[in-house]
């Protein structure tokens, strides 16, 4: 079996929606694909279809990102598979409900996916790409990451997570050759919403994105060399300015002396 001169890109929650559709597209771009995730029979199937479209090998990987056992497969995996160069970090689950009417167990098994997961598979996979000088990590994130008011905060705060590991990847890792990118989507019609207990049917159409939209915006903003990309931002001036602040704050965030107006306060007292 020879390898694509892409190499393999590894897509997790590959089953159904985004992730499948990464995967089509990635197999179209020319790489060779493995699958991961939970429903053996719904990843055959998209095996099936891609490897029958493109011609490219497509394994697949029946794995619980939530079991141990499983979660370890993959990461030694990632680690010891040079032919990987791709690591789609799409895998998660969502919430609804705020704070006081949601589970702190689901909230708990939320966090393990969310970010436990995705940290292993990144520790697993990009000390491999560095040792090659070659790689990329795609993390799959959401609006909520930059805001959290939206939707359930445990939720938003695995995806602000998200943002900021891959903030920080790209910081470290660029000069290594590795790139990283986070994407954020906003509202998407996929199955998202039924397993989080709501339904797409009821987001008014006009915020709802469809997820090809969604993958082929990604890739576009990858190939345009975007860290951060919004598929819906009509105006990258709007992140370039939030960007902007956020990077003119940073200076000013440790200091030896308190900032003026708490000092005004407490002379007040």
């Amino acid at each position: 079996m020879s390898i694509s001169a892409k190499g393999v890109a590894v897509v997790t929650g590959a089953s159904a929606g985004i992730g499948a559709i990464y995967a089509d597209r990635l197999a179209r771009r020319g790489y060779d694909l493995i699958l991961v995730g939970r429903n053996s029979a719904r990843l055959e199937d998209v095996s099936g279809r891609i490897a029958g479209a493109t011609g490219r090998v497509v394994r697949t990987i029946a794995a619980d990102l939530n079991d141990k056992a499983d979660l370890q497969r993959l990461e030694t995996l990632l680690t010891t598979d040079p032919a990987i160069t791709l690591l789609v970090n799409n895998a998660g689950v969502g919430a609804l409900e705020p704070l006081l009417q949601s589970k702190v167990d689901a909230m708990e098994a939320m966090i393990d996916i969310n970010v436990t997961a995705l940290t292993r598979l990144t520790y697993a996979v990009a000390p491999a790409f560095v040792a090659r000088g070659r790689g990329a990590i795609i993390n799959i994130g959401s609006v909520v990451a930059i805001a959290p008011e939206v939707l359930n905060g445990v939720y938003g705060a695995t995806k602000a997570y998200v943002l900021a590991l891959s903030l920080s990847l790209h910081k470290e890792l660029a000069a290594r050759n590795v790139r990283i990118q986070a994407v954020l989507p906003g509202a998407t019609a996929t199955d998202f919403w039924s397993a989080a207990g709501g339904a797409v049917e009821n987001l008014p159409s006009a915020i709802v994105m469809r997820p090809d939209d969604l993958v082929d915006a990604a890739l576009a903003g990858f190939d345009q060399g975007e860290v951060v990309t919004i598929p819906a931002l009509a105006d990258i001036a709007d992140w370039d300015a939030y960007e902007a602040a956020r990077q003119k704050m940073m200076p000013n965030l440790s200091l030896s002396s308190v900032a003026p107006r708490y000092r005004r306060v407490a002379a007040a007292a």
